[in-house]
């Protein structure tokens, strides 16, 4: 990435409000819970995290919007509002966006 010095820092988790995409939209048939481990793809770096829900015992449908938090397996520049896609092999399972930085 090409920033002025200091302007950007990278950071290994974050909050998200994510749309899980459904079977009929090209996305997974069946649901996952925390632990999942997808791809993030942000601007043009792709990046392994594992998600985490608000209730651990909570599961994510295909189809519906939720607040996850994610820890990522290494440091990416992101910052907020920063949209992102999740993927799973060659299947696109869900967008989202930044809605607030872990320290």
């Amino acid at each position: 990435m090409l920033a002025t010095p200091g302007t950007m820092k990278s950071h290994i988790s974050f909050n998200a409000r994510v749309y899980i995409l459904s079977q009929k939209e090209g996305g997974r048939s069946k649901p996952f819970k925390t632990g999942y481990k997808p791809q993030f793809f942000f601007r043009v770096s792709n990046v392994t995290g594992s998600i985490s829900m608000e209730n651990d015992s909570d599961l994510a449908m295909p189809g519906e919007n939720l607040n996850i938090k994610v820890v990522l397996v290494e440091k990416s520049v992101i910052n907020v509002g920063l949209r992102f896609v999740m993927r799973e092999g060659k299947l696109t399972i869900g967008a989202g966006v930044i809605t607030s930085i872990i320290e």
